[in-house]
């Protein structure tokens, strides 16, 4: 498995992560999600062994990555930039990575390449993003680690190609337990392609749990609660309802009918409102990217505060 254990980054005086703790288990398909400079590349060059944490541990099966080719020898790591092959062939690149991966599968790389019809020897720098995105997943695939880690997989990649990289993904995953650890602004593909998820946010963990988990433990309410002896519908604010135990991550109002994004399962939260005895109850499921918006809103990174 991949752990990070109380693991600290840091570059000068800027502090990327802080006392990080993941565990990830074999087999799994785990996707980083967060905003920009949040962690989620530092983590994924940690593990690669790129970087050497400042405290803590970042471990591979139980052992230390950073400058231990044996842990390295099992995670191959795709960067969101491709610049650095742009003066190989296909097939030099090929060759390159058969010297460092001794577990390098010809046949893996032969019928991956038929199957998108890439060329062996043209230079990578003459191929369009995504046959370039192609090209190192191909390779990655072949090399047959463990672990496989993906920096904004997805990036730029139109409709088709994205379908095509995923596929071959998703079908190492199935063959062979590969364990994939994906960053992604996607989130769309990361609920697709991944089982567990964790949020990062300014260096640190917000949560870490399977995503439908995830998506089944927040939900979007709408309420409208009985008129008094006026004709008045009852309001409720935030600050009343947060005091009586309800876990808030959005509040709204319009007029008498409360929009609210609360965590917790949706019998939970019918359980909360009955004794006010709306009117009108509906529990509506949220989208991974809805929920991600709405947890970073609480930690105040909200584009409404942008002017």
């Amino acid at each position: 498995m991949i752990e990070l254990k109380n693991t600290v980054k840091k570059f000068d005086s800027y502090t990327a992560l802080d006392g990080v703790d993941l565990t990830i288990e074999k087999g799994t398909a785990f996707g980083l999600l967060g905003s920009n400079g949040a962690g989620k590349s530092t983590i994924l060059r940690l593990l690669s062994g790129i970087y050497k944490q400042e405290q803590g541990e970042v471990l591979i099966d139980g052992e230390p990555v950073y400058d231990n080719p044996a842990a390295k020898e099992k995670v191959f790591f795709i960067n969101d930039e491709t610049v650095q092959f742009s003066s190989f062939t296909l097939k030099q690149l090929k060759e390159y990575y058969k010297g460092y991966y001794r577990t390098f599968c010809d046949e893996t790389f032969e019928r991956l390449r038929k199957a998108v019809n890439l060329p062996l020897d043209k230079k990578i720098s003459t191929f369009s993003k995504g046959m370039k995105r192609q090209a190192i997943v191909i390779v990655g695939l072949a090399c047959k680690t463990d672990y496989l880690l993906l920096d904004e997989a997805f990036d730029g990649l139109d409709p088709t190609m994205r379908i095509i990289v995923k596929n071959m993904l998703v079908d190492a995953m199935i063959d062979r337990g590969l364990t994939t650890v994906i960053s992604s602004h996607n989130l769309k593909e990361i609920n697709e392609v991944c089982d567990t998820a964790a949020l990062i946010h300014d260096g640190k963990v917000v949560f870490c749990r399977e995503i439908d988990s995830v998506t089944s433990s927040v939900h979007k309410i709408q309420a409208v609660f009985p008129k008094d002896e006026n004709g008045t519908p009852a309001i409720y604010t935030k600050e009343e309802l947060a005091a009586s135990g309800l876990d808030i991550l959005h509040y709204e109002r319009t007029q008498s009918i409360h929009y609210i994004i609360a965590k917790g399962e949706a019998e939970e939260l019918k359980k909360f409102f009955e004794p006010k005895d709306p009117v009108l109850l509906e529990m509506i499921p949220l989208t991974l990217e809805e929920i991600f918006i709405y947890e970073l809103e609480v930690l105040g990174y909200d584009s409404s505060n942008i002017k």
